[in-house]
């Protein structure tokens, strides 16, 4: 017990005087500590980057931007984690020694170690971010894919006039004929002003007939990033109201509005409420303009006869020439009165048809007798009739009739409404379209023929969206016209309040849709009598409500309907339930009922009344309530189609046993939420054609199943289900799967998406899934975390030829921790084995042992690949090349890369040397943008051609600039490298003419972007001058080498440097840099001349934003010459140059170095200046009889120790006494930690600043300007001589702050701090 106690004794002082006596004892006995410390601390921080790297990755899919500390934060990591690699490796080599430790180097280790330690789990400690990215601020869809405008003398007239008006005046009204271009022309409009910026936000919404406020709301809200807390629609609009007053300048564009509107109850505010708001509505009627009081009205005129003809043409796929077909189709294009929507119309319905088809149309036109509204269809109703009765030509009548219905059903959907096709399909099913076709499989392929015919007559619409279709509102009009009358009565509402009255014509409808009916609706029926009515689409209010994260619909705030509502209907054929309370019932009586579609509602007696519904062929209930599927939905012994989602409140559905085998006539079967469903019953749907199906592992525990073949099919095994709206493909997921695969087998067949995560056990996927699968009908395949995985292909284990992946589109892989390569035992003969000819898109990410991604057979097949996107692949020497040196001497090869690759992105590659290796990079001719980050051991993008002795060639005698291996990368725009520190070219032997973007950062070894072709003198040949005004951005920061682009105007020596030199860019001869934007420079440190000082050479008419950064040298920016070409500079940033030019000031520097002679120079358009830490500068601008800064509203100058003066007059300026200037625009003042300023303005100037709203002076101990505020608010400054007369006592300047002003109609901000002389404010 003694020795017990001592010797834990001597243990606790041992490590006691261990840890107080030095550090440097802990390096030699605590080792094992130290070790395990460091270890648990690296992985802890690899596993959380991971983590994080998958939230941004989210993140980015939800196109959110990602935040800058979020960034920072794994740029850290990725750079501790590749640092401390050195270090792992380094103590899994002492583990060999641990019997016989070398302790010197065991200390020096421990000690790296501990030093590392505490920066990981500060990194680590660091992590917790709540939200790693927000939401992208939208742009607005119209404005993305507006493409259809006609530049006619009409459209361009009044766009003219428009964007004229909006600088003028706050409402504008657009009026015109229905289909004459209003709604195209006005997205032209919001098109030109975002791009032009020449507002803040562009906000586009349909107000239609029935306006939706709610989710006219919920759209504008998106635009600004606002989310509602309510959803009473006043509350809204107030919140609205308060986010868009924030904003300074906006356009809103009202489209199709019928009626006077208050925009006020959206919550837009305009006019004198803000006078930055400007409005644009389009209407079809002037009146609505002056009932608007808009202030400029602009009417849309028709085409011109010649106009109209050239669109005709061209629609219809006409020639150009004096024929006789020409002649007729001119006169019917004479019949379109200029309206393009008809032109449209007409000419895609009668493209391809015979003259005697053309002769027949003109004649129809002439005999017309054009029964309809002039008011409300105008002069389009006899072209869309035309085009209408034009469908039944070319088919049998039957069929005809058929395509015109499809057409007649899309009016039923509310206006301006994205139509689901698989909706339409299964209701066109229902109405009995094309009844010789029996099967559901063959009708769908029916109806999506007759949808496609409409689209191509131009009759609907394409939207973004592949499953859904839309109809213009004019076409919608007409289908109502038509359906007005005659045997088909249409009948559509929208926000009904108050239910019709019945009168006895309404007996004669066939269909009735009335959406958006009020829950509290007036005089709801208990029973009506249709006993025509065919189609009922019936649809409660949607109301939202606020959860405390995001808005969702009430749910338990549905339509009400009385279980004897539907009784006498007894022709009904399709009933659409939306948000409707109801009561099978009364079905009994629905003998015909043959679709029915509930969506969001709630059913009572569903079980026990579906013995009455002997008829029904399609069932689906989406996130629909009932009391339980039961047994008897075997009864319905008809049901060929069957959706299940959502229908009870349970994590899985509970499906009956032997249920499914009993729908014998079920043809198909999608249940896409989880359940318990039997497999095995599968094998009894002998008609099945089309599955989707939500399963987890478990279920596949009988051995002996095997999926069918299908034709279509979704079968997602423990993931996530999306149901796709039509089911066109063939998709297949399986995620955590450790069983056989072969229930699959007859899947694999004919899989167009696969998706595996997860699955153990396979090595590759050919031939392991089997010989014939991947065949030819697989176009997107993904793979995540397949650990046992090392080849796609491995032809070694092939007895037989195969071909694998010849349609293969997409390819993902992620986390695939053993994958070695795409495909082994590749050789020149299996080339067509391998084939990825139709590849298009590439990534890949986290593969660490993946060398190189397309051997030289593999890259011989991908010669359509247009992105390839490759991250964190530590393992990765080259992308596209030899596995091993030695193959390159026996296969002496030159590789012809990927002329059709577009895009190429690459991080977190440390290993990688070359993007293609012994590469003719003449291929390129496709490639848009380069971006590069993080690739340490990066040398070349792709290596230079070498000779037997591997030296670089230089390409001698430059023949020809035509010449391929110069121009090979003509299409490149963006180029953007980070953190590369092995780089030394970017691209070897190559030009590219069309560079906008350049951004190189962190690459000390950087010597050349572009390295020249060289003459047989070993001269640099150079590329003609025009290709360098092509470059919009340039980002140069931390390049201590050379980095050049050349550029030639009639001597070889004329060139364009630009790298840490002197002087950045020089250049004799003319230049026009007319597309730069924006001139980024940063850490340039020995650079003291931006452009050389010369003479009528570089032109920069755009350039709008100049930003300098730590260039400590910086002498001289711009020439005087050059500076007159500056008009549309905006954003002026300087920061960090501690050399500027002593005694002279910032703007002479800039304008004036050598400006004898010369007229002073203004800046019109800059509005914003910002100067910080220049030491050695002493005043900022340059002042004289003309203003040099009209629109100058922002002025910062912080922390320059010797500036004592903001506006310097000039010497031979002689100042009239107390001559008053005025600067309109100036909003904000700011004035910091100037130790040496004395005056604001000039001696003897008088400066008014009405617009100004925020002052800030602080730690400025020897200005002696003095500022006042007038009775109107103006605030003025005028520089005194140094007396205690003119600066008033502190108290007026407490005055100052009690003043009204602050509360009234400027809410100005007053900063005051260290300003010694009391008297500053008066």
């Amino acid at each position: 017990m003694a020795e017990s106690v001592a010797s834990a004794a001597v243990e606790n002082v041992t490590n006691q005087a261990i840890t107080y006596a030095s550090p440097y004892l802990r390096y030699f006995f605590c080792y094992g500590e130290i070790v395990q410390d460091f270890t648990d601390q690296r992985n802890a921080l690899k596993l959380r980057k991971l983590r994080m790297d998958t939230r941004v990755d989210e993140a980015k899919r939800q196109i959110e931007v990602i935040y800058e500390d979020v960034e920072d934060w794994l740029k850290r990591a990725e750079k501790e984690l590749e640092e401390t690699q050195n270090l792992q490796d380094e103590i899994d080599r002492v583990k060999c020694f641990k019997w016989c430790p070398q302790w010197g180097w065991r200390y020096c280790l421990s000690k790296k170690l501990a030093e590392k330690t505490p920066i990981i789990s500060g990194l680590f400690q660091t992590s917790n971010f709540a939200q790693v990215g927000h939401r992208h601020s939208l742009q607005g869809i119209e404005f993305i894919t507006s493409t259809d405008f006609m530049d006619s003398e009409s459209s361009k007239s009044a766009l003219n006039q428009i964007l004229e008006a909006i600088k003028a005046v706050h409402m504008i009204g657009l009026y015109g004929m229905p289909g004459v271009g209003k709604t195209t022309l006005a997205k032209q409009v919001g098109k030109h002003a975002r791009e032009q910026k020449l507002f803040d936000k562009v906000v586009m919404f349909t107000m239609s007939q029935n306006p939706d406020i709610n989710k006219i709301q919920h759209k504008v809200a998106a635009m600004f990033d606002l989310k509602f807390q309510t959803d009473i629609e006043d509350t809204r609009a107030e919140e609205l109201w308060v986010r868009l007053k924030a904003e300074e300048d906006i356009l809103i564009i009202v489209d199709d509005l019928w009626e006077e509107f208050k925009l006020e109850s959206i919550g837009i505010p305009f006019g004198d409420d803000h006078k930055g708001c400007k409005i644009l509505l389009t209407t079809r009627h002037q009146h609505v303009c002056s009932k608007m009081k808009c202030q400029e009205k602009i009417q849309l005129g028709i085409l011109s006869k010649d106009e109209a003809w050239v669109l005709f043409r061209d629609q219809a796929g006409l020639e150009d020439d004096c024929s006789i077909l020409n002649e007729v189709a001119k006169e019917v294009a004479g019949e379109c009165k200029g309206l393009p929507l008809a032109i449209v119309t007409v000419a895609k319905a009668l493209k391809d048809k015979s003259l005697d088809e053309w002769r027949d149309a003109n004649q129809r036109f002439k005999d017309s007798t054009h029964l309809y509204d002039e008011e409300v269809l105008g002069g389009v109703i006899e072209p869309l009739k035309l085009s209408y009765d034009y469908l039944k030509k070319g088919i049998n009548q039957m069929t005809g009739n058929h395509v015109q219905m499809c057409f007649l059903l899309c009016s039923l959907f509310p206006e301006d409404d994205e139509i689901s096709t698989q909706l339409l399909i299964m209701c066109g099913i229902g109405v009995g379209l094309f009844p010789n076709v029996y099967s559901i499989e063959d009708k769908r392929k029916k109806i999506v023929e007759a949808l496609k015919k409409l689209l191509k007559s131009g009759l609907l619409l394409e939207t973004n969206d592949a499953d859904s279709i839309r109809m213009h509102d004019v076409v919608r009009d007409f289908a109502h016209w038509l359906t007005s009358t005659g045997e088909n009565r249409f009948m559509v509402k929208d926000k009904l309040k108050e239910w019709p009255d019945m009168v006895e014509s309404f007996e004669c409808y066939t269909a009735i849709a009335l959406w958006n009916c009020s829950k509290n609706i007036k005089n709801f029926p208990d029973k009506v009598e249709f006993s025509k009515l065919k189609t009922l689409f019936l649809q409660g209010e949607w109301e939202w409500e606020w959860n405390g994260v995001w808005w969702e619909w009430k749910r338990d705030d549905l339509l009400v309907v009385s279980s004897t509502f539907f009784e006498e209907m007894k022709a009904l054929q399709v009933l659409y339930l939306e948000k409707v309370y109801f009561s099978l019932k009364g079905f009994n009586s629905l003998p015909n009922l043959k679709t029915l579609w509930c969506k969001h509602c709630k059913v009572e007696n569903f079980s026990s009344s579906l013995t009455n519904m002997r008829s029904l062929e399609i069932l689906t209930l989406i996130d629909t309530k009932i009391d339980e599927i039961s047994e008897e939905l075997v009864k319905l012994s008809a049901l060929k189609y069957l959706l299940l989602s959502g229908v009870d409140d349970k994590e899985e559905m509970n499906i009956p046993p032997k249920l499914v085998s009993g729908l014998t006539s079920l043809q198909e079967l999608h249940v896409t939420s989880k359940s318990n469903i039997n497999l095995l019953e599968l094998n009894s749907l002998s008609r099945l054609t089309a599955l989707s199906l939500w399963l987890s592992t478990n279920q596949f525990s009988q051995e002996d199943f095997v999926f069918p073949r299908l034709p279509r099919y979704n079968i997602v095994v423990d993931d996530y289900i999306s149901f796709c709206g039509e089911l066109t493909i063939r998709k297949l997921t399986i995620r955590n799967f450790s069983s056989s695969l072969s229930a699959f087998n007859n899947l694999f067949y004919n899989v167009e998406k696969l998706k595996l995560e997860n699955v153990s056990g396979l090595k590759n996927i050919v031939p392991s899934i089997g010989k014939r699968v991947l065949n030819n009908e697989l176009t997107s395949l993904e793979l995540h975390s397949c650990y046992d995985m090392e080849f796609l292909i491995d032809i070694t284990r092939d007895q037989e030829p195969t071909v694998a992946f010849s349609n293969l589109v997409e390819l993902n892989i992620q986390s695939m921790v053993s994958l070695k390569g795409l495909c082994y035992g590749l050789s020149p003969s299996h080339c067509a084995i391998a084939s990825f000819t139709r590849l298009k898109v590439v990534t890949i990410v986290y593969c660490p042992k993946l060398k190189t991604i397309f051997s030289p057979c593999l890259a011989q097949s991908i010669l359509c690949i247009e992105e390839l996107y490759i991250k964190s692949c530590h393992g990765l020497e080259q992308v596209i090349g030899f596995a091993q040196e030695e193959e390159i001497t026996e296969n002496d090869c030159r590789l012809c890369c990927c002329p059709k690759l577009r895009i190429l992105k690459i991080r977190y590659c440390r290993s990688l040397k070359y993007i293609c290796a012994n590469t003719w990079t003449q291929g390129l001719q496709s490639l848009e943008s380069v971006k590069i980050s993080d690739c340490h051991q990066l040398m070349q993008i792709f290596k230079m051609e070498q000779n037997e002795n591997r030296q670089d060639v230089v390409l001698l005698g430059l023949r020809s600039l035509k010449d391929s291996r110069l121009w090979c990368c003509p299409k490149l725009r963006i180029l953007n490298i980070r953190s590369c520190k092995s780089l030394k070219y970017v691209f070897a032997n190559t030009w590219a003419q069309s560079l906008e973007s350049v951004k190189i950062s962190d690459c000390p070894q950087l010597m050349q972007i572009l390295k020249m072709e060289q003459n047989e003198n070993g001269q640099d040949a150079v590329a003609p001058q025009n290709h360098c005004g092509q470059i919009e951005n340039f980002l140069d920061t931390r390049l201590p080498t050379i980095l050049m682009l050349h550029c030639r105007s009639s001597a070889l020596g004329d060139c364009i440097v630009v790298g840490n030199h002197e002087k950045v860019f020089q250049v004799q001869g003319g230049y026009s840099f007319s597309r730069i934007k924006d001139l980024y420079s940063r850490n340039l440190v020995e650079v003291r001349i931006i452009w050389n000082n010369f003479t009528q050479v570089v032109t920069l008419e755009n350039l709008t934003t100049l930003s300098l950064g730590d260039c400590k040298k910086l002498r001289y920016i711009f020439s005087p010459t050059t500076t007159r070409s500056l008009s549309h500079l905006v954003d002026l940033f300087i920061e960090g140059t501690t050399h500027f030019n002593q005694g002279s000031s910032f703007f002479f520097i800039i304008i004036f170095a050598s400006n004898a002679g010369l007229q002073p120079i203004s800046f019109p358009n800059l509005t914003d200046i910002t100067v910080t830490n220049y030491g050695n500068l002493k005043s900022a601008v340059p002042f004289g009889s003309v203003l040099v800064l009209p629109k100058l509203e922002s002025l910062i100058v912080k922390r320059n120790s010797k500036f004592e003066q903001v506006f310097e007059l000039e010497d031979e300026v002689e100042v009239a006494a107390e001559e008053e200037m005025k600067f309109d625009k100036s909003g904000k003042l700011s004035l910091e930690e100037l130790s040496r300023l004395i005056h604001f303005s000039p001696k003897g100037y008088h400066f008014v600043l009405p617009a100004l709203i925020e002052l800030k002076v602080r730690d400025c101990p020897k200005l002696t300007t003095s500022f006042s505020i007038d009775s109107q608010k103006f605030v003025h400054c005028e520089a005194k001589v140094k007396s205690s007369k003119i600066h008033p006592n502190w108290s007026r300047k407490m005055r100052l702050k009690s003043l009204s002003l602050f509360q009234m109609q400027f809410s100005m901000r007053i900063y005051v701090g260290s300003c010694q002389r009391p008297g500053f404010f008066s």
